[in-house]
């Protein structure tokens, strides 16, 4: 099974600040800030939506084809895939871009100033489809660049590949009408629970109105779990209760992997959305986004006791 999975390469640089931003922002002066954070320490992680799925997924024994574009500064970012040993080619290398970056900048009350870097990711990876068998594919148009992702829904559309449709961080830079071209004819339509409510007013489509275009929509909500709904029923997925909450980030790629693996066993939406549960209760217990490790008898024992 071909697993194409589109969206963002990144690096996530994560620093922290030892004392607190309200200490040095003063509120009368804000129209002409200029202050400087010195920071502690530099941690750089591999990130970026379409790597972290990527990464989960190569976890549950798959070898997604990665479509995104990256830049010169992509070596490490390589030799780690290759240590998943993940396909290269849907992966579009720009000699005159760097690669996509996170800074993020915490302080002691877990305030966060965080700038994003698109670099490469302005750029489309420009994957071309051929010999494709739709009976053997399936994909999932996750945020990245911004042409790709009605551009690849239209691909599947038009090859009969199942997509699913995760608008994540990008929901507020597509338009009204672009939301609405990828719901329409996707397999599955997942968002956490504030991006609903964001697609909702800006696409003024209901519930029902999303369910007349795809047939399933899945709604994440942290620690509350998630929630699967479709044209006949809402069915309630508790979350699965991790070793120890550490960090969340992450843990909605992780999700998507988990759901994506259950549906390329042919399994029911509501065990492929337990299973995304599954898979996102290892990636809180690390900090950063490709941190954990399980294995499937892990997995399995972890999905059955939650799920008996």
């Amino acid at each position: 099974m071909k697993i194409f999975v589109s969206g963002s390469l990144a690096y996530d640089r994560i620093m922290d600040f030892p004392g607190k931003f309200s200490d040095h922002i003063l509120a009368d002066k804000i129209h002409t800030m200029n202050v400087c954070f010195m920071v502690n320490d530099l941690i750089e992680r591999f990130g970026g939506t379409a790597g972290n799925i990527a990464y989960n997924l190569a976890l549950l024994g798959e070898r997604p084809i990665i479509l995104s574009a990256v830049g010169r500064d992509f070596n490490a970012y390589r030799e780690w895939l290759k240590k998943l040993e993940l396909p290269f080619e849907g992966i579009c290398e720009l000699s005159d871009r760097l690669t996509a970056g996170a800074y993020i900048t915490t302080d002691q009350t877990d305030n966060q100033i965080t700038t994003f870097y698109p670099g490469a990711m302005n750029h489309s990876s420009g994957y071309e489809f051929h010999g494709i068998q739709k009976e053997a594919a399936m994909g999932i148009v996750s945020p990245g660049n911004l042409d790709d992702m009605p551009a690849y829904s239209r691909h599947y559309k038009e090859m009969g590949i199942p997509y699913i449709f995760d608008p994540g961080q990008a929901t507020t830079a597509l338009s009204a009408g672009k939301l609405i071209e990828m719901i329409t004819g996707c397999e599955v339509f997942i968002s956490n629970d504030y991006e609903l409510e964001l697609i909702k007013n800006s696409t003024k489509m209901d519930t029902s109105d999303i369910l007349e275009r795809t047939p399933a929509m899945i709604t994440t909500r942290g620690e509350k779990g998630s929630v699967l709904t479709t044209r006949d029923k809402k069915s309630e997925i508790p979350p699965v209760p991790p070793e120890r909450v550490t960090d969340p980030t992450g843990a909605g790629d992780a999700y998507r992997s988990g759901l994506i693996k259950g549906m390329i066993l042919k399994k029911d939406l509501l065990t492929s959305a337990r299973m995304g549960s599954t898979s996102a209760s290892f990636a809180v217990e690390f900090q950063g986004t490709q941190e954990h490790h399980f294995s499937l008898e892990t997995f399995w024992k972890r999905f059955e006791k939650t799920f008996p």
